[in-house]
């Protein structure tokens, strides 16, 4: 083990409570026992109180931290399809979902909301769109104004939705992911794509190794990109999530990769 990978740092996270009613996506309790942050769908693309609240207990329980995974108002199309809405409108639902999982967290026993994560098509909306990264910086804003706290917020390196977080003085915290392909400009593969998801778990691993260890990931056309990233994205809307990412987990700590929650 080299110098290098012993003083490697990252944190696992999932999205979490993606269900409604007495439908159910994600086993939540399976994830929680391998993840150090939870994203926690807050119900605008999936996820009811009921729902909320176990995800919270569980995270609670295993020292999990929680994040608000917000969306736009689109249970029918899980969050995955893109929507003009006007700043302000948009920056109002975003806070009304953070603020309503502030409270389930709160009840659970942790001390808040820990961070917040764009669901979806506003992630990758957010790389790129000014107005919509800045709804979701104001909702972020607007929680620390009423809570008194700054949330950090979780995105795609060199997004405008990270740097007008940083400008406005939020935290930002770098993702990737293990189980998405990359362009060759370090961006996300729309889902519209072939090959946009990786679906062989030892790609996944693979994929998993070389963020955290090398900094890089193969791109759609077999070259490298630079990957700079502080936690690393496992879904939990996939087959087989669960034990995958115990895979993902145990391969991590074999090459001398501390896991453990962003700073």
């Amino acid at each position: 083990m080299s110098d290098l990978e012993s003083e490697v740092e990252m944190d696992l996270n999932a999205d979490l409570g993606e269900g409604f009613g007495r439908w159910a996506l994600t086993d939540d309790q399976a994830l929680l026992s391998v993840v150090t942050s939870a994203n926690v769908a807050c119900g605008f693309h999936a996820g009811d109180p009921a729902t909320m609240r176990r995800v919270c207990e569980g995270a609670v329980a295993r020292g999990v931290r929680i994040g608000a995974q917000v969306s736009y108002r689109d249970l029918a199309g899980f969050g995955r399809r893109a929507m003009d809405v006007p700043r302000a409108e948009l920056a109002d639902e975003l806070t009304y979902q953070i603020g309503a999982l502030e409270v389930f967290a709160r009840a659970a026993g942790a001390a808040g909301v820990a961070y917040v994560k764009p669901h979806g098509a506003l992630y990758n909306r957010a790389v790129r769109d000014e107005d919509q990264a800045a709804a979701v910086v104001d909702a972020v804003t607007a929680f620390a104004r009423a809570f008194g706290r700054e949330l950090p917020v979780l995105g795609l390196p060199g997004s405008a939705l990270l740097r007008r977080a940083a400008t406005a003085g939020l935290p930002t915290v770098a993702e990737a992911f293990a189980d998405r392909a990359y362009t060759p400009e370090g961006t996300l593969v729309p889902r519209t794509e072939p090959g946009a998801v990786l679906h062989d778990p030892d790609a996944v691993v693979a994929q998993a190794l070389a963020v955290a260890v090398a900094g890089e990931a193969a791109t759609v056309t077999g070259a490298k990109v630079a990957v700079t990233a502080d936690s690393l994205c496992l879904h939990g809307d996939t087959p087989g999530a669960a034990a995958l990412a115990i895979r993902v987990r145990s391969a991590l700590e074999a090459a001398g990769v501390t896991i453990e929650a962003f700073a």
